[in-house]
């Protein structure tokens, strides 16, 4: 896998963990910048480490699945990009709570919260252990990519909150849209390359 296709799928893999960033920036009365970091690298942590369970069990049935690897690759990559699409239609992000209306009293839940940040963090890190299974597919170094996908997604989410808290609501469903159209994108280029080999 070439060092761009890696940092697409980092991107890609991101998209959810940021949206979910804007969302909670919306959510939350105030933001500070120690909340911001907390956020940002207990995603990044959970979007690293979950690719390398995923990785774990892709290579321990890497000799079973090997007649069909470019399927599940395309499956699994496809599958998480079509699930990010269709929750950024229906505007549905785990975990978290809901913008406040602009008539409606706050309802007074900190997103920003340790137990939250964590129960969020792990809710969109699971298309990362999903996409992981296709890391010894795509032919990566584990190291390597789980360091550019937790970076990445640290780094997108620190932007997340920035961007939430000045024009966030317009373009927090865009970004699943584009991270699963990514992952689709992947996905079908690893199969097209498999096939045609």
């Amino acid at each position: 896998m070439s060092l761009l296709t890696l940092l697409l799928l980092a991107l890609g893999l991101a998209m959810d963990a940021t949206a979910v960033s804007i969302a909670s920036a919306l959510a939350a009365p105030r933001v500070r910048a120690r909340d911001a970091l907390l956020l940002a690298f207990l995603f990044g942590l959970f979007q690293a480490l979950m690719p390398v369970i995923g990785w774990a069990l892709g290579s321990q049935f890497a000799d079973t699945i090997s007649a069909w690897d470019h399927w599940l690759a395309f499956v699994l990559l496809g599958g998480i990009g079509g699930k990010m699409i269709h929750e950024a239609i229906t505007h549905h992000h785990p975990g978290v709570p809901d913008a406040p209306k602009p008539d409606a009293p706050p309802s007074g839940r900190n997103p920003f919260q340790l137990g939250t940040l964590t129960l969020m963090a792990l809710a969109t890190s699971i298309d990362a252990l999903a996409a992981g299974i296709t890391l010894p597919v795509l032919e990566v170094r584990l190291v390597m990519a789980a360091a550019i996908i937790g970076g990445v997604t640290f780094a997108l989410c620190l932007l997340g909150v920035s961007v939430g808290r000045r024009f966030g609501e317009p373009l927090e469903g865009k970004l699943d849209i584009i991270g699963g159209l990514v992952l689709i994108g992947i996905g079908t280029k690893t199969l097209i390359e498999h096939l045609s080999a």
